[in-house]
């Protein structure tokens, strides 16, 4: 039970990654008959997508979602007053399992050299590359190591969601609305604004109580 009670967090974060991945195994054949093969289920697309491009559309939407939310829980704390750094880390590892996963069905499409072919596949690169040590120090014991250079290796994030957000831009997907929800947070962030937002908060306890 106490378990349960510590890491509740981590438990509805790891639910809600998890199981747009249905979507995604409903759209790939195992095969296991002459070791294993990986192929695609002609037809599971939607509309008129095929099934490449709704693996391609699935998994770069939920990259690009998880890593909007993860940099909106700051902007979230000082409006509300509260925060879980340890929410915050399960995010961002549902961020980068999410963007790997894009990444890979990449590759499996194009190939690896593709990537440098155009800018917006180069933006999702970098992102990708940045992801990788951020993915393996979202925990405690990094935390400990790290100490204050874990604050300073985590707000590469920043340059990860920007590079995200024009890799996307350039393809034309429904970009803008990631942009404007990151816009207003970095806008909450500016010392003004959340310095306002705080005293707010403070002189609003002071009545309740």
């Amino acid at each position: 039970m106490n378990f349960l009670k510590r890491n509740y967090g981590w438990i509805i974060v790891t639910i809600l990654a998890t199981l747009p991945m249905l979507v995604i195994f409903n759209m790939i054949k195992f095969d296991f008959s002459n070791g294993l093969s990986i192929s695609l289920i002609e037809g599971a697309g939607s509309g008129d997508k095929s099934t490449l491009e709704m693996l391609y559309h699935v998994s770069g939407e939920f990259a690009i979602r998880w890593m909007t939310v993860v940099l909106t829980l700051t902007p979230v704390f000082i409006i509300f007053g509260v925060t879980n750094l340890f929410v915050r880390q399960a995010m961002g590892i549902a961020t980068a399992v999410w963007s790997f996963l894009h990444f890979i069905i990449f590759i499996w499409a194009e190939g690896f050299l593709e990537t440098f072919t155009q800018v917006n596949y180069i933006a999702g690169f970098i992102a990708v590359l940045i992801l990788i040590p951020l993915f393996f120090t979202s925990n405690r014991k990094s935390m400990k190591l790290l100490k204050t250079n874990w604050k300073k290796l985590q707000s590469f994030a920043y340059v990860a969601i920007f590079l995200s957000l024009l890799h996307v831009a350039i393809l034309d997907k429904t970009w803008l609305i990631y942009a404007i929800i990151t816009g207003v947070g970095f806008i909450i962030r500016i010392p003004v604004v959340k310095n306002k937002f705080i005293n707010f908060r403070k002189n609003r306890r002071m009545v309740n109580s």
